[in-house]
């Protein structure tokens, strides 16, 4: 491969935009396994919530889906590989790419994520409050021996 159709490649799959009209591999080998990458996505997408021993499983994905797409990002960086098998790659790359976006915007999780987070702020701030009304700031009546 040329190195201006390596750069061409690269920019490819680093476009915003890339994953705009791409699908999701239906199967993808990672690490020497193949997975059913388009069914794990549709099957995660698909429910409500994801109850944590699944999410514990989703964030597996994540990483080794980004480990995956270095990888393949570092095959094209080498030169290695003919036009043809770059091409591949870059398609793959812009599919696990697609897959990854889809994982990322589980909207349930993040959801549940922002209600625990929104109500540890409530909690804090009407301590903050109790302590101000009561005149206990920062563990004064403590000190002055109540």
């Amino acid at each position: 491969m040329k190195p201006y159709e390596r750069k061409a490649l690269l920019e490819r799959v680093e476009r915003e935009g890339a994953t705009v009209g791409a699908d999701i591999p239906d199967r993808i080998e990672i690490q020497g396994e193949v997975i059913d990458l388009r069914e794990f996505v549709f099957e995660i997408k698909r429910r409500e919530t994801v109850p944590q021993g699944e999410r514990d499983r989703v964030e597996r994905a994540k990483r080794n889906l980004r480990r995956e797409r270095l990888e393949r990002i570092e095959a094209i960086e080498d030169g290695d590989v003919t036009r043809e098998d770059g091409e591949e790659l870059a398609a793959s790359i812009i599919g696990i790419d697609r897959a990854l976006n889809a994982l990322e915007n589980l909207g349930p999780t993040d959801l549940e994520r922002e209600q625990r987070a929104k109500q540890a702020a409530d909690r804090k701030r009407w301590m903050s409050f109790l302590k101000k009304a009561l005149g206990d700031e920062d563990g004064a009546s403590a000190r002055r021996g109540r």
